[in-house]
């Protein structure tokens, strides 16, 4: 696995999540028309779409947790193996742990989008803003 994959799929999995807020955001807005109009069913369905969405958000927590999870064991397996490295002669430096932040396997990864997006904290969801913006 290199870090274009994990950038495309990390990117790839935000997009989708865009399309689940826009989705629920124009769904919620024929509901409010619908609510403004009389249609009593129409209050009680945007309830039910405000549940869906709360639901989702906890979904999302959960996976941006999973994320930031794999992250932080990446990154202190990569630490520990730079310790470790560190400790052979020059010669062993180079290869596939070698190379500082930005190379080897462990470097490659977590010098991607992916990697810079976790430690920022950036995640991906709904949002409190977006759920409070729908209802």
């Amino acid at each position: 696995m290199d870090t274009s994959t994990i950038d495309q799929a990390y990117q790839q999995l935000q997009t989708d999540f865009q399309d689940v807020a826009g989705s629920v955001q124009a769904l919620a807005q024929k509901l409010q028309a619908a609510a403004q109009a009389g249609d009593a069913n129409a209050k009680e369905w945007l309830l039910d779409l405000k549940q869906v969405a709360l639901d989702v958000k906890d979904e999302q927590i959960q996976a941006n947790a999973l994320l930031q999870a794999i992250h932080s064991y990446v990154d202190n397996t990569h630490q520990q193996l730079q310790q470790q490295a560190q400790q052979m002669p020059q010669q062993m430096q180079t290869g596939m742990f070698g190379g500082g932040r930005g190379g080897g396997l462990f470097g490659g990864l977590l010098g991607g989008g992916f990697g810079r997006a976790m430690e920022v904290g950036a995640g991906i969801g709904l949002g409190e803003d977006l759920i409070n913006s729908i209802f």
